[in-house]
């Protein structure tokens, strides 16, 4: 059974308090926000004031994903702000080594995230330090893109590079995640479905996200 992480950018910002409480009394299992700073990548989304009022009224894992330029100048401010988990994209890192055990010294859970065209063998020699792959399967920026068919094939890659390792690594899946495909990305070997327009544009969020939990 698939984690599934509603993503918070698709959230209705004038009853954010109400929708964090959706999420609470789902059957959701992380909260994922994520945080864009207009360089990266071509959009600008919320930041640390942002995340540390959800985290006072959020019960479930803060899974952070950073769409940043250096985001080791941030970690800690992330850290304070409520972060459990923090990803930062190896496209942004040249020394991926040196962030991942920062976010881990820091006392959170670290995390790498992958764009599309980024090649998941960039990431086998410090796998044993990741504690989740944050797979774009769109191109980072915007919410309510289409699915880009070939994750499925790197999800395989990834997967079967975990299991020969051995590690702990948890492969989550961000963009075009649907009721139609979620089972599909389950099956490729997905252990997290990012969800933000399937779930906020739902007549019933909390159902949809049910939906997705029972694939």
């Amino acid at each position: 059974m698939a984690l599934i992480a509603p993503s918070v950018l698709s959230a209705n910002f004038l009853q954010l308090s109400a929708d964090i409480k959706m999420i609470n009394e789902s059957a959701a299992d992380w909260f994922h926000l994520d945080v864009m700073d207009g360089r990266f990548v071509p959009n600008i989304s919320f930041g640390l004031p942002v995340i540390a009022a959800i985290k006072r009224e959020a019960n479930k894992t803060l899974d952070v994903h950073l769409m940043i330029e250096e985001p080791g100048k941030f970690a800690e401010e992330f850290k304070n702000a409520g972060a459990d988990i923090l990803s930062v994209h190896i496209e942004a890192c040249p020394h991926l080594h040196r962030n991942l055990q920062q976010i881990k010294a820091l006392g959170m859970k670290a995390g790498v995230a992958i764009n599309p065209h980024t090649p998941v063998q960039q990431m086998f020699d410090v796998l044993h330090d990741i504690d989740v792959v944050c797979m774009m399967s769109v191109n980072p920026g915007f919410g309510g893109q289409k699915f880009i068919e070939y994750t499925l094939e790197k999800i395989k890659q990834l997967k079967a590079e975990i299991i020969r390792r051995g590690t702990q690594t948890l492969i989550e899946i961000d963009g075009g995640v649907t009721l139609a495909n979620a089972a599909t990305i389950i099956a490729a070997g997905a252990d997290v479905l990012v969800a933000g327009n399937t779930v906020f544009s739902s007549p019933d969020p909390a159902e949809t996200i049910q939906q997705l939990k029972n694939l």
